[in-house]
């Protein structure tokens, strides 16, 4: 099990939280700016076959931008990733980066403060998924 990741196992089928999770997130602030396919990806460049699996890049604008205010370098940590997967039970299951683990990782005060905000609010947006 992962110790940089907010999880949440759902009842909801892989389609179901494709369908769910966007909103949960724009719920608290946040839209998603892109999205791999690591299923079709790994198929199409190295013939491997993987289960469903996709990751969001998920971002809130108004925290992305206190964040580089803060240290212009943190852009390496942004957009906030979040990955939905088929477990082996076909259910979805929803991992959110914690910024607690990686952002507030620099030290830098206003960053640490900014992640707890974050996490926060990906928490609250991943307890709205069932």
């Amino acid at each position: 099990m992962t110790t940089f990741a907010i999880r949440k196992a759902l009842r909801a089928t892989y389609d179901e939280a494709l369908t769910r999770v966007p909103e949960a997130l724009k719920s608290e602030g946040f839209g998603v700016l892109t999205e791999i396919d690591i299923q079709k990806t790994l198929a199409q460049k190295l013939g491997v076959d993987f289960r469903r699996y996709k990751i969001l890049g998920a971002c809130n604008p108004p925290f992305a931008h206190q964040a580089l205010q803060a240290d212009l370098e943190i852009g390496l940590m942004l957009p906030c990733n979040v990955v939905v997967y088929e477990d082996d039970d076909r259910r979805a299951v929803v991992l959110a980066m914690d910024p607690t683990k990686t952002m507030a990782a620099t030290g830098n005060p206003q960053l640490v403060e900014l992640a707890e905000a974050v996490k926060g609010k990906l928490t609250r947006a991943l307890a709205k998924l069932e």
